[in-house]
């Protein structure tokens, strides 16, 4: 490394970390506007939770897939039943933080939560089981793609931090 990136705090770890988490966020939103997916951007931000996260990405992505699920239809099924107020919205979280318990997924209540935020917060023109599907499979990209780059750039294991 170039002794005047060194000094500013730049070192091998930190390129190719950044490399990597540079080249899998953009793939992500690459192959999401491929495939036209209306909000896109939600694969390259899968993407770059799990790859920048401190935890197992396998670990991670499995709690980010399963909250997304459940957090999906819990808001898909609020969204088409109930009359949007701060009470359905309250109770939506409160559903999904029992559901997560009863299901032995605690971990994934977080990912169940902010989906469900998304989904019944946000004003889409689209029904909510569109808007449910939609952001399950954004979600679902940018964690498959995580997972193939962290299996295919392997990290030396003093960097995958």
């Amino acid at each position: 490394m170039a002794p005047a990136a060194s000094k500013l705090g730049i070192d091998r770890a930190t390129l190719l970390i950044s490399a990597r988490a540079t080249f899998a966020a953009v793939l992500a939103a690459a192959v999401a506007k491929l495939l036209k997916l209306p909000e896109f951007y939600w694969a390259p931000i899968s993407t770059i939770v799990i790859l920048l996260s401190t935890t197992d990405p396998l670990a991670l992505a499995w709690q980010r897939f399963v909250g997304t699920a459940l957090g999906a239809v819990v808001g898909a099924f609020i969204a088409t039943y109930f009359r949007m107020s701060w009470w359905v919205y309250g109770l939506g979280i409160f559903v999904c933080g029992m559901l997560s318990a009863l299901l032995r997924i605690g971990v994934a209540y977080r990912f169940a939560a902010i989906t469900l935020t998304i989904i019944l917060l946000i004003a889409h023109d689209r029904p909510p089981h569109v808007v449910a599907l939609h952001r399950f499979i954004e979600v679902s990209l940018g964690i498959a793609i995580a997972l193939l780059v962290a299996e295919v750039w392997r990290l030396p294991a003093a960097t995958s931090s």
